[in-house]
This record gives structure tokens, C-alpha cells and sequence, in this order.
């Protein structure tokens, strides 16, 4: 397994940039914000968040809370995650986008309607925001090219592991044993936030969806489309309420699973990787802590993960003046 610092990025915009020039703008601006219902002139910038049970739906209204004593009633937007989507937003300056009341099969209560202004600030991982700024991985075929606009203010770091884990009745103790015996699985390769590591280790493996399929097996990309039915799963996962790794809580309740140890020379290339696609995170192998194995149900020996030790990068879409 492997874990690594991933944080939601607060984007203040130039808030902290110049905090007293935007006082001075904000004062400036007043009388000519005529009938704007939203942004910083008339005191209600609009914060990109997600759901209400979401990390980053709890982070706008930790800001929002934040805000009223300087006099600001920072406006949600609860349906504006998605990844990269969400530093496409706030580096455009987008409007929210319409509410899909179907979204993620959250009640509609947990998603109100979006405000009406663009977006000013908002909250994603770090690896978008870094993509979005050097226009590379999913923002490489964007007209807009590098987002070299954006700007850092804040970012809350938490560890992620990348965990891979077998029905304990399957008798797989080695990933390699899928090819060798030609097994029949299902495997739910969990590429949620758009990450590389599931493609490498698939491939590490020699797992491609023609040779699963040879066997009688298939890949997924997610639970959902697997219905429940897996034999295998690897993905990213942490104890946060993300709704990306729900399936490990769906895994875990309905079936014995033995987590295992992916090989040293894998770890290392994962570790390697890791910076080369981010240039944000430092990791180095270490053990996933015992709470966490407690929790989720770990079953086999020790468990590795790969630590981030350096504070990832975050920036923001910096305001014209």
C-alpha cells in the first residue's frame, strides 16, 4: 500500500495576495457595484465547494464561518466539484454549473442551488491545481492552456493510502497469480481523481483489459459498474467521507478481505512516480498506521505505505486588477 499527503486546496484568490489592497479595492468598488448579486465588491465572493457531507462542501462553510466577522457572506456553490473541474471554475472564473439533483445520489438538500455569479475561490486536490497551472495530464488538450494565473493560499493536508486488497476466499496472495493461473476476476481498478498509480500497477502486473478479459474476467473502473460483484480492488483510499473511496466501505461490509503488500521494486517505481506526475509530493515507504488497519479490516502481515513529507503546493485563480 501506499499513502500519500493530499490536500484540498482553500483558493483565496488575491485575498492573500494583498489582503490590505483588496480592503482599499473592496471600499473603491462599492459604488459602482451596481446590482451585482455576487464577488468581492459587494462583499460575497462565491466559493467552489461540493456537497454538504462532503470535505469540500465542509470546507466552504468552515471559510463561510470564517468570513462573517470581516463582514462577508461567502456564497456556496455545492455542486461544483469534480476534480478538474473544479480548478477549471475557478481559474475561468466560470458560473456554477447548473444542479443535477441526481448527482452522486445525494438527497437534493445536501446540493442547494448554486449561486448566481462566477466563482471566486474554491477547494480541490492539489494535483489538479498543479496540472491546471503547468497545463499537463487532463488539462493538456485545454484551449486555455497552463493556468499560470493561479495562485496558492492555503491547503489542509491528510494522508491518502494506495490500498490493494482480494476476497480472502479467492486464494490470490500475489497479484501475479491472476496471469499465471489464468484466473476468472473481477477487478475494480479504481482510477477516481484521475490518478496514475491504478494504471501502473495494473500494467506492473500485466493485467490489460484484453488479457482479464481472456480469462473470463473483466476491469472496472468503479463499484457502480462492477454492481457490487469484485474480486480484486485497488485504488486510493482514506477515512474522510470522500465519496471516491465509498468503496472500500461497501467492500469491507460485504466481504473478507486480505489486504496485500505490493513488492519493493513496484513501491519504489510508484514512489518515483508519484513526484515525477505532481513535482509537489515527497514520499518515502513507511507502515500504514494501526488505526487505520483497525478499521477497515486488514487481515494479512504488514502493510507498506508511501508517506508525502513535504506540504503540497495549492494555488489559486489570481484576481485582475
Amino acid at each position: 500500500m501506499l499513502a500519500r499527503r493530499v490536500c484540498a486546496a482553500l483558493f483565496f484568490l488575491a485575498l492573500l495576495v494583498s489582503v490590505s489592497g483588496l480592503v482599499h479595492a473592496q471600499n473603491a468598488d462599492a459604488p459602482k457595484a451596481g446590482g451585482k448579486e455576487t464577488g468581492y465588491a459587494v462583499k460575497k465572493p462565491v466559493f467552489g465547494g461540493a456537497c454538504k457531507i462532503c470535505p469540500w462542501g465542509a470546507i466552504a462553510e468552515v471559510v463561510k464561518a470564517a468570513m462573517q466577522s470581516y463582514g462577508y457572506d461567502v456564497q456556496i456553490c455545492y455542486n461544483c466539484a469534480g476534480g478538474p473541474t473544479e480548478a477549471r471554475l475557478v481559474a475561468g472564473a466560470k458560473v456554477p454549473p447548473p444542479l443535477n439533483p441526481n448527482a452522486g445520489g445525494l438527497a437534493a438538500s445536501l446540493t442547494p442551488p448554486p449561486p448566481n455569479g462566477p466563482i471566486d475561490f474554491g477547494a480541490t486536490g492539489s494535483q489538479y491545481v498543479y496540472w491546471a497551472y503547468q497545463g499537463s495530464h487532463d488539462f493538456a488538450q485545454d484551449p486555455e492552456g497552463p493556468r499560470k494565473q493561479l495562485r496558492m493560499i492555503a491547503n489542509i493536508q491528510e494522508p491518502r493510502y494506495y490500498i490493494v486488497a482480494v476476497k480472502a476466499d479467492s486464494g490470490i496472495t500475489d497479484l501475479h497469480q491472476i496471469v499465471e493461473k489464468h484466473m476468472p476476476v473481477q477487478i475494480l481498478a479504481s482510477t477516481a481523481g484521475l490518478d496514475e498509480t491504478s494504471p501502473a500497477v495494473l500494467a506492473y502486473y500485466g493485467l490489460t483489459k484484453e488479457t482479464v478479459e481472456s480469462f473470463g474476467g473483466k476491469l472496472h473502473p468503479s463499484m457502480a459498474e462492477a454492481k457490487g460483484n469484485v474480486d480484486v480492488i485497488m485504488g486510493w483510499g482514506s477515512l474522510d467521507d470522500t465519496p471516491e473511496y465509498n468503496m472500500w466501505y461497501q467492500a469491507s461490509q460485504k466481504y473478507d478481505l486480505k489486504y496485500l503488500t505490493l513488492p519493493d521494486d513496484l513501491r519504489a517505481k510508484l514512489v518515483k512516480d508519484e513526484r515525477r506526475w505532481t513535482s509537489t509530493r515527497s514520499c518515502s515507504n513507511g507502515p500504514m498506521p494501526a488505526s487505520l488497519s483497525r478499521t477497515i479490516g486488514t487481515t494479512s502481515g504488514r502493510t507498506l505505505t508511501c508517506r508525502c513529507t513535504r506540504a503540497p503546493r495549492v494555488i489559486t485563480r489570481k484576481r485582475a486588477t
